[in-house]
């Protein structure tokens, strides 16, 4: 039996690229190295592609030797990634500081270079979060090269990503949703005040403020009152040019109860024991996720046998709902004095660490983290087979 090549996809140029790194190193170690053969492909943040040894050294947090790359000529750029698999093959695009974002394809040089350039590769497994990884952009670039790949395809990652279209998805399968409101970064710059009186005619604080397209809790505020409201627009602004609010669940007194529920599989999906995190902030923000300790995970959650099953049947629709495939973490926020529980938002490539929730609620349930990594590899493999089966020509 043949040896698959995967392809670990790292790093990337989103504000989560350190998460990326700390998630692909965990894979790195517990991939079944006799099953797989194993290739580190990393994004610099920004956002040059390497390969070998400079992979492993941006995987290990040192700076790579990127003095000779030049996007686009496999024959000049030593360890530079060129994705290749049949007749299919995609030179990655070095992000341009002038002129167009796009370096030019070297069509000639492709034909001409030798095989020993091209990585080879029977399956990528991107380990990338957020922006530029986890929102459809490198789905897109590995179904152009006909490579299969590990997790949601460019839809799903696309709507799983935008918390505004995720939602309006959501609301149309009829699933339980907060309150919230969306606007545009240009909305906000022309009249602050409308957008406020917006947010206000709407909801009632505390409120999280919150760019649609970002994960890792990065630029997520709450806000308690309108002097706290228009500081934690800014800092969403910062990064998307669209905006979500939401009511908090439980009001000005008490924080509602942060439950997460993993979820894998393609056509037929499967949904883990739920988790709760109880955080040692306010909320489960980027520090308290990452820096701060002090945050207490309980897996399984206390919560009845009837919310179980209420929390796993709503994380199957959601994963449906956009469209999903291979992995997803669902969160839902449950109101501490009705117990009404409302789906919060889907994550598409979430935190892979040993330690990361994601993985932790598969071993709670039954599978280990070794055997979680083959099961999407497997996964992956078998949305690209049933992908091969559709025409694209009459």
């Amino acid at each position: 039996m043949k040896t698959l090549r995967v392809g670990i996809l790292f790093g990337g140029r989103s504000g989560e690229h350190e998460i990326s790194l700390l998630s692909a190193a965990s894979v790195f170690n517990a991939i079944d190295k006799n099953k797989y053969e194993v290739v580190p492909i990393g994004i610099t943040k920004e956002g040059r592609w390497v390969t070998a040894a400079d992979a492993e050294n941006l995987l290990t947090g040192k700076a790579a030797d990127t003095s000779h790359l030049r996007a686009g000529n496999p024959d000049t750029t030593p360890g530079a990634a060129v994705l290749a698999v049949g007749e299919a093959v995609i030179v990655p695009p070095e992000p341009q500081r002038h002129g167009n974002s796009l370096a030019p394809f070297q069509t000639e040089a492709l034909t001409r270079r030798s095989t020993d350039r091209a990585i080879n590769v029977d399956i990528i497994f991107p380990v990338l979060h957020g922006t530029f990884g986890e929102d459809g952009t490198i789905q897109g670039l590995l179904e152009l090269a006909d490579l299969p790949y590990v997790g949601a395809g460019v839809l799903g990652s696309a709507a799983g990503m935008d918390k505004d279209i995720m939602k309006s998805l959501f609301r149309a399968a009829g699933l339980p949703i907060v309150k919230h409101v969306t606007f545009l970064r240009s909305e906000w710059s022309e009249n602050p005040k409308k957008v406020q009186k917006l947010v206000e005619s709407k909801l009632k604080y505390p409120v999280f403020v919150k760019p649609a397209n970002l994960g890792s809790s990065v630029g997520i505020s709450k806000a308690h009152d309108r002097k706290e409201l228009g500081p934690a627009i800014e800092e969403a602004a910062k990064f998307d040019r669209k905006i979500v609010i939401e009511q908090g669940v439980g009001g000005k007194k008490q924080k509602a109860r942060e439950i997460e529920c993993a979820v894998l599989g393609n056509d037929k999906p499967q949904a883990s024991l739920p988790g709760e995190i109880v955080p040692v902030k306010e909320f489960y923000d980027y520090t308290a996720k990452y820096l701060d300790e002090g945050s207490q995970l309980y897996i399984p959650a206390k919560i009845t046998k009837a919310d179980t099953k209420t929390i796993q049947q709503l994380a199957i629709s959601a994963f449906k709902a956009v469209d999903c495939a291979g992995l997803a973490r669902v969160d839902f926020l449950m109101d501490p004095k009705t117990r009404k529980i409302y789906l919060n938002e889907i994550n598409t490539m979430p935190g892979f660490t040993a330690i990361s929730m994601y993985p932790k609620m598969w071993v709670a349930t039954c599978i280990s983290y070794p055997d979680l990594i083959e099961r999407l590899i497997l996964l992956g493999m078998e949305r690209h087979a049933e992908k091969k089966k559709n025409q694209y020509s009459r």
